[in-house]
């Protein structure tokens, strides 16, 4: 029997039974596996995971010093709090646990087989399929696979990479890449080189400066460091814990706030604002306090703004900089040598343990082969620039979603917040694909290029278009800015509210309003259900328009009216917010 048949037999709106592959048991492939399970019913699931554990990132990162730079309250879903963190900024080990405690509550492991590394991806038209080559790493074989709908939750900070320098295979000691680490190596009493200021490397100096016998730090260009949010670390006391258990509100409260915090400073991303002119010289001078250097001072500030590389809290890093067994090398390392380091200051610097804190492959090029329509390769389309739409779906690309794809807001706020709208907007699809006879549904390219083009210049106007290297731009000083969204993270929430049917190329399999079916509704069929569900004593139905909706949704009118940035054709200006009507 057809679909079409299938559906004329059926109520509106049936779900037939759907398979999807999700890439990737790291905090996107989770948070989707909870929110399918949460809302959908005749599916089934299979979240495929390289490592032997779940949670990605969080497993794979357990360097000396490993932390999240987000207050630790506010690295978490935002329905699943967690009362116990031990500080504002938490280790990698305690938000492992957080995301592996998500998994066991709500049984996701069902789902997920690790140590399956997905290896190749194939659409084929007829079938209206994916297939998909799986890579069993425990017996080294090739599974098969396929699916209606592929999710790709890999991530883009997982493919760690060694730096580009010559020589690094010669070098005798031992070597260390941040996102690789053996636990095995002692660092005690060693002379340890480390490689890289980037976000690993902030964390990893002050952690291993006390037990090393000597370090020598390499740095090749500077960067802003300091709290994001304003927050330096604090430990919570037994006391404050125990309020977060048991007192309402308490816990909630100081979530929201440091939320509030958080997405109430895009302004600061933008050139010439009054934030990011306040934040610079706020934070040039802290730096300069903790330097303590007038020449390390003209080499680590920055003379590009706040922002155009990703804000680094580092607690203690500048302090220990001055620690006496410690030592900064500022420059290029031309070559790695047997023994360690030659710097372009002509000087070889040899260490026991080399530690590269280099960071990962940021380039959005998926990992792994997949061929859309017309047997393109994903990989060659995105080889050059990754275009997306609106960080979660590909051109020629049908039924295939992702997270944190180009150009989503992964620098801009609250990431996870962004996270939860992107599955949320995913579900959103995967619910028409279910409950009507659609073939496939891929974005069309015209809708890429537009949304790429808007992109390209709102981003004149931001601080990540200056001159500094950053993996925003590919680890280039200079290239397309593709990891950011142009906005900040409630701009996104907001566009993402509902899916732009228009932007998509939709396919049926047969007549598109088969999903009529046999004539009754879902209601009807459902002995539970009241009839007459629309008869009521008032209207309190949902409102029609997007900004009513938002104003529910916000809870406007529960806050004083004050001023709020707003940005003008020049600059960004303080204006009054008009009232708010209260609903």
């Amino acid at each position: 029997m057809s679909t079409t048949e299938k559906r004329r037999n059926a109520p509106i709106h049936h779900e037939r039974q759907m398979r999807i592959i999700c890439v990737g048991a790291g905090a996107s492939g989770l948070l989707f596996a909870y929110k399918l399970q949460r809302s959908f019913n005749n599916f089934s699931l299979v979240v495929y995971e390289k490592n032997p554990a779940l949670s990605g990132t969080w497993f794979e990162n357990r360097y000396p010093g490993c932390a999240c730079d987000v207050p630790s309250h506010n690295y978490t879903w935002s329905f699943e709090p967690k009362l116990d963190w031990s500080g504002v900024y938490a280790t990698s080990q305690e938000i492992y646990t957080y995301f592996n405690d998500f998994a066991a509550k709500y049984a996701l492991g069902q789902y997920c087989k690790t140590e399956h590394e997905v290896c190749g991806a194939r659409w084929d038209e007829s079938r209206a399929k994916w297939d998909v080559q799986i890579k069993d790493l425990r017996a080294g074989t090739i599974v098969e696979d396929s699916c209606d709908i592929l999710i790709n939750a890999g991530g883009i900070l997982n493919a760690w990479r060694w730096p580009a320098i010559p020589g690094l295979k010669d070098y005798t000691g031992t070597l260390l890449h941040t996102a690789n680490w053996d636990e095995s190596v002692e660092l005690t009493g060693k002379h340890v080189g480390l490689i890289g200021n980037g976000s690993s490397g902030i964390q990893v100096l002050p952690a291993i400066q006390p037990i090393v016998s000597k370090l020598t730090t390499f740095i090749r260009e500077p960067t802003w460091i300091a709290p994001p949010t304003g927050q330096g670390q604090h430990i919570f006391s037994d006391e404050e814990r125990h309020d977060f258990a048991t007192k309402p509100n308490v816990l909630t409260q100081m979530r929201k706030d440091t939320e509030t915090g958080m997405n109430s400073v895009f302004s600061v991303f933008l050139k010439d604002t009054q934030m990011q002119h306040d934040l610079r010289n706020s934070m040039t001078a802290t730096m300069r306090e903790k330097i303590h250097d007038a020449e390390l001072e003209a080499k680590l500030i920055p003379q590009w703004g706040v922002g155009c590389r990703r804000l680094t809290p580092g607690v203690n890093y500048l302090e220990t900089l001055h620690a006496e067994n410690v030592k900064v090398v500022y420059g290029e390392i031309n070559k790695i040598t047997p023994n360690g380091c030659l710097c372009d200051d002509g000087n070889e610097y040899p260490v026991d343990v080399l530690i590269c804190a280099t960071g990962f492959d940021t380039s959005f090029k998926p990992r792994f082969p997949i061929y859309g329509f017309g047997g393109k390769n994903l990989q060659d389309e995105w080889a050059q620039e990754p275009k997306s739409y609106l960080g979660l779906a590909a051109a020629g690309m049908p039924n295939y979603l992702i997270f944190l794809g180009p150009n989503c807001p992964i620098g801009n706020g609250p990431v996870l917040s962004a996270i939860e709208t992107q599955a949320d907007h995913m579900l959103a699809m995967i619910d028409r694909w279910q409950t009507e006879n659609i073939h496939s549904f891929s974005p069309k390219a015209e809708a890429i290029e537009d949304f790429c083009q808007y992109t390209d210049e709102f981003m004149k106007r931001t601080i990540w278009n200056e001159e500094c290297r950053s993996w925003y731009k590919n680890n280039s000083a200079t290239a397309r800015i593709s990891a950011l969204w142009p906005g900040s993270t409630l701009h996104y929430i907001e566009a993402l509210q509902e899916p732009r049917l228009q932007d998509w190329e939709v396919r049926y399999s047969g007549n598109r309003f088969a999903f009529l079916g046999n004539g009754y509704s879902q209601t009807e069929l459902d002995p539970t259900a009241d009839l007459g569900y629309y008869i009521r004593e008032q209207d309190d139905g949902q409102f029609s328009s997007k900004s009513k909706k938002r104003q529910v949704l916000t809870k406007s009118g529960s806050k004083k009216s004050g001023g709020v940035a707003v940005w003008g054709q020049e600059n960004v200006v303080a204006a009054d917010a008009a009232p708010a009507p209260r609903l």
